[in-house]
């Protein structure tokens, strides 16, 4: 990833948390003006606090700090009486960040360990790689997906199922809210979107990054196309791809590889396709999943592609055939 993308988002981070608490000091301000009572117990426990650790630090007195801790409490308690008749609690003095675990800094620290938050990562996957997705990414989503798109009527010579679009999406739903919210359980299987285009594939793979995002997992989007020729550049050296890149189609929680069946493939690009599939399967340091959506149905994977790939996918993955009309007819 682009140095000048991390600076850029932490200088954006850095004005989140200054606003935050620009914002969180001017209402503080505000209720101390409506109850200018709780400014001086504020004032008073500040320097009750300083006492005490004074007391610790320079001449510890057991009895002493029993007193100054009394004071504190009798003070607390007189505030949130205060607070309570107002109608506030204590974090309505707190900042409002957009991202509680890192405080809008990018970072978390952890037993002394300092590691990027998953916010911070994510920002990082959808300008660097998620670019041509951003915006499903961030807008489709369960709320706007509508079953009443979907026909209710049985046709098994058009469909080749004895139930009907609409009762399968149905099925399709549930299996991916189950996957959602088994996402960590090994035993949960990826899953394998097929059907002919326009069903909503794409659609509801970005309704389930966007659950998942919710759960501060990270989601990486990658066409087949794009995402097998920038490896194969990568590997001759021709492309600004790099290995950090590489290992994140092999580690982010969720990977999702759009339009399998629409790239040209090669002995290269085979063996490339079956090392990402192969190696998340096999990923050692943490619970990782990946949806792959395709035109193809299963017999035209395994006439395409090596069996060794189709077999991972068929022993790995749920798969979910999506049928009926187009919906983006509907949608206009």
């Amino acid at each position: 990833m682009a140095n000048s993308t991390l600076q850029k988002l932490l200088i954006e981070y850095n004005q989140k948390k200054t606003l935050a608490e620009y914002k969180a000091q001017l209402k503080k301000i505000e209720i101390y003006e409506k109850a200018p009572q709780l400014k001086e117990i504020d004032d008073e426990i500040s320097t009750l606090a300083i006492s005490q650790t004074k007391s610790i630090i320079l001449n510890y007195n057991a009895n002493n700090l029993k007193k100054l801790e009394e004071q504190i409490s009798i003070l607390k308690n007189k505030k949130n009486k205060i607070l309570q008749s107002l109608n506030l609690s204590l974090d309505d003095f707190n900042p409002v960040y957009e991202c509680p675990i890192c405080k809008d800094t990018g970072y978390v620290t952890d037993n002394y360990h300092t590691s990027m938050c998953s916010c911070l990562k994510q920002k990082l996957f959808d300008e660097e790689y998620n670019k041509s997705n951003i915006q499903q990414l961030s807008t489709q989503n369960f709320n706007s997906f509508s079953e009443a798109l979907y026909s209710e009527n049985v046709d098994e010579e058009k469909y080749h199922a004895k139930i009907s679009p609409r009762e399968n999406i149905k099925r399709i739903v549930k299996i991916s809210h189950d996957f959602i919210d088994n996402f960590d359980d090994l035993e949960t299987k990826n899953l394998l979107f097929t059907g002919n285009t326009g069903l909503g594939k794409t659609f509801l793979s970005s309704c389930i990054a966007n659950e998942l995002l919710k759960k501060h997992k990270n989601v990486l989007y990658q066409t087949a196309p794009i995402m097998l020729d920038s490896i194969v550049e990568y590997r001759f050296g021709k492309s600004s791809f790099d290995k950090a890149m590489y290992d994140h189609l092999l580690n982010v929680d969720l990977l999702i590889i759009d339009d399998l069946g629409t790239e040209y493939m090669n002995n290269v690009k085979f063996t490339e396709l079956f090392n990402i599939i192969n190696g998340r399967l096999l990923n050692p340091s943490h619970t990782v999943k990946t949806i792959i959506s395709t035109n193809l149905s299963l017999n035209n994977l395994y006439d395409n592609y090596d069996e060794r790939i189709v077999s991972r996918i068929v022993g790995n993955y749920t798969l979910c055939y999506f049928f009926g009309d187009d919906i983006r007819f509907k949608k206009r």
